[in-house]
């Protein structure tokens, strides 16, 4: 459970504030900033059924659209209407359908496994193998400085810190953890699909070369 909300809010570049923001100005339930950032870190032992409920909530009402409600936000809450405006990806099941308050419940007892949108299979230990390959992978193999704007370009995060935290990443400076690996998937993969104007292939498929490219990199190393 704590993945799936570290990950839900890395993908998103969320805040621990915006989940309450919105379940507060939608009447959606009670649900505290502390409560969100303890779950993020394993820390809430006991969420009440309230919790799941309003995290439910809010995820349904993304998953229909921030448009239904972007009147009302620009109302109330202009600040966070611009948040969700530039992300604000719901979690689904495997069947596409947003995830409820069960569903959520399921996963935290250990009952369910996390949707697989939201679960990789990235092992802490390998995450720096594939942050090393990143650069190497989406510049073709030539200088980050040579295709820095290129790539900077195709990358289709907005926030400022994500597209720091990426650069600081392809200019090796920095290496993606796992958990922020899982968050980056998706526009990694976008970033891969637009720069390779032909491409067809799909996340995991992407996910699998970049292994086997870090691999590569590796036995060039030891050779």
């Amino acid at each position: 459970m704590a993945h799936l909300i570290h990950v839900w809010h890395e993908r998103n570049g969320w805040s621990h504030k915006v989940l309450p923001a919105l379940t507060e100005c939608l009447e959606l339930g009670r649900l505290h900033s502390s409560q969100i950032s303890n779950l993020r870190n394993g820390k809430l032992a006991s969420p009440s059924p309230e919790v799941f409920l309003a995290i439910a909530q809010a995820n349904f009402v993304l998953h229909s659209g921030i448009a239904k409600i972007k009147d009302h936000l620009a109302e109330i809450h202009p600040e966070l209407l611009k948040v969700l405006a530039e992300s604000a990806i719901p979690i689904k099941t495997e069947n596409g359908d947003p995830i409820s308050a069960g569903n959520l419940f399921e996963i935290f007892v250990g009952l369910s496994p996390l949707p697989k949108s939201f679960d990789w299979f990235i092992e802490d230990s390998e995450s720096t193998e594939l942050s090393a390959a990143l650069s190497d992978y989406l510049c073709n193999g030539k200088a980050w400085r040579n295709c820095r704007e290129k790539v900077l370009a195709a990358y289709p995060a907005i926030k400022p810190q994500r597209r720091e935290r990426f650069a600081a990443v392809m200019a090796g400076l920095r290496d993606y953890s796992a958990e922020e690996l899982d968050g980056e998937l998706l526009d990694l993969y976008t970033t891969q699909k637009s720069l390779r104007k032909n491409s067809d292939v799909s996340v995991d498929i992407f996910l699998n070369d970049l292994r086997k490219h870090a691999r590569f990199l590796q036995s060039q190393e030891s050779t």
